[in-house]
């Protein structure tokens, strides 16, 4: 996730070095943030593009990007991401941060699975095609 994803949680009661989500190795994306990385999170001030390159070739289990619309934005450029996963709340909150930051890349989604809930809460799963 991104740093400022990360930082969001401090004001929930996350402390620096503590994983957001239990039992998942986090990847902290930040070139200002500072802390000791642990078994749990990892702060990752290098190249994240080169980081998670390596990491996708290492690793052979799902990875999870969680906010960071800049670090989304730069995988897309670098067509890093396979899967788009929407968590759509029936809630118009008139403003936000861009999905993928500034990037304006064209890619073709291809829907492969859509969850609805009763809370009128949707979850479309995409398949990402890059042309």
């Amino acid at each position: 996730m991104g740093g400022k994803t990360y930082e969001w949680g401090f004001q929930y009661g996350l402390e620096p070095g503590e994983p957001g989500y239990k039992g998942i190795k986090h990847y902290v994306f930040s070139k200002t943030m500072d802390f000791e990385s642990n078994e749990e999170v990892e702060l990752v001030k290098s190249n994240a593009i080169e980081f998670i390159k390596n990491l996708k070739r290492a690793k052979d289990q799902k990875i999870w990007l969680c906010g960071g619309g800049q670090l989304a934005g730069s995988l897309l450029d670098h067509q890093l991401i396979d899967t788009l996963i929407l968590k759509i709340n029936p809630i118009m909150i008139g403003e936000g941060i861009p999905l993928f930051g500034t990037n304006k890349k064209q890619i073709a989604l291809e829907l492969k699975n859509l969850k609805s809930y009763e809370n009128g809460v949707i979850l479309p799963t995409y398949k990402i095609s890059y042309k």
